[in-house]
């Protein structure tokens, strides 16, 4: 047996701003909204979902865990421009210049990077290599 996961937690000191920002991002939808937080999925409700918590403190230090998104239908540059259109900030949590992915933050600052292969692109390479290939 194995667990699967339900929910992805974020801490925000305003819920549905941070709800708003990662629902567009994601092409997601709110399907929860109260006093404790907002929640939001998938439009066809599929996988996990993100709840997105009310703490009374701002956020202080770099995130322990966080999401890494591809760009689907565009370019990393592409969909960088756009995330920070919707609110994202860039961020430096010490990556160097050389690295493959952005990093950027959430209106309230939660970190997340940008990987620089497309959706299209990991479809692709995992196509060419086969059903086998490891």
């Amino acid at each position: 047996m194995t667990s699967a996961i339900s929910s992805i937690a974020i801490d925000a000191h305003e819920p549905r701003r941070v709800a708003d920002f990662w629902a567009a991002a994601l092409g997601w939808q709110v399907i929860e909204d109260s006093d404790e937080g907002v929640s939001i999925g998938p439009v066809h409700h599929g996988g996990p979902v993100i709840d997105v918590l009310h703490v009374p403190d701002a956020k202080t230090v770099k995130n322990r865990l966080h999401l890494d998104l591809r760009a689907d239908g565009s370019s990393q540059a592409q969909e960088v421009d756009r995330l920070l259109a919707l609110g994202a900030t860039r961020a430096d949590v010490g990556q160097g210049p050389d690295v493959s992915w952005v990093v950027l933050a959430d209106p309230e600052g939660n970190e997340f990077c940008v990987l620089s292969r497309s959706v299209q692109q990991v479809a692709a390479e995992e196509g060419a290599q086969g059903p086998d290939a490891g």
